[in-house]
């Protein structure tokens, strides 16, 4: 906000320094060379803020949170939403109005707390987040229960457990001596 607050402030009076309204002696041209040289340097703080900004990229995905940024030198880390533990933003009131703000990620990796500066609807990419996080949550949980239903459930228990089980329906009557006798004997074969 400071850069566009200063090349706002600069250019407009900048561009009435330059234009010569007050006079012409020699301390007046040196005041415009020195407004003008202001006017630069902040031109090129915010074309230098402008290229760090076009070149950022924060992505949501179904599986991680990705940041690159950088103009010349590069860096970039990449978040595992089941890492993430908390997200949170901060907006002051004018980038409420922009619609922009900061972006916290605490995770369990080793940086531990990530911050994003400049994200467009922080609000909603921490919603988008916890989203995410939770669909990748279900669709490793649906993983899990295929792979159990896979192996067979029951089949992955020992030949000895799954007679012993049989013994316990024998005694409660859920099944005759001869049904035990005959699953046990099959049991048995399989060794």
């Amino acid at each position: 906000m400071v850069p566009i607050s200063a090349l706002l402030a600069l250019v407009v009076f900048g561009g009435l320094a330059l234009v010569g309204l007050g006079g012409d002696g020699t301390v007046w041209t040196i005041g415009q060379i020195i407004v003008g040289l202001l006017v630069l340097v902040v031109l090129a703080m915010f074309a230098k803020r402008y290229a760090e900004w076009s070149t950022t990229e924060f992505v949501v995905t179904t599986e991680r949170v990705i940041s690159r940024r950088g103009v010349f030198a590069k860096n970039g880390i990449e978040i595992p939403l089941d890492r993430i533990n908390t997200v949170f933003f901060e907006q002051t009131a004018f980038e409420r109005v922009a619609g922009s703000g900061n972006l916290g990620i605490e995770s369990a990796g080793e940086g531990g707390r990530q911050t994003f500066t400049n994200i467009r609807k922080p609000n909603l990419v921490q919603a988008e987040i916890y989203n995410q996080k939770e669909s990748y949550e279900n669709r490793r949980l649906e993983r899990m229960g295929q792979a159990s239903a896979a192996s067979g459930g029951g089949q992955s228990q020992s030949i000895p457990d799954q007679i012993a089980k049989l013994d316990e329906l024998r005694i409660r009557g859920a099944i005759t001596n001869e049904e035990f006798q005959a699953k046990k004997d099959d049991l048995l074969g399989r060794m």
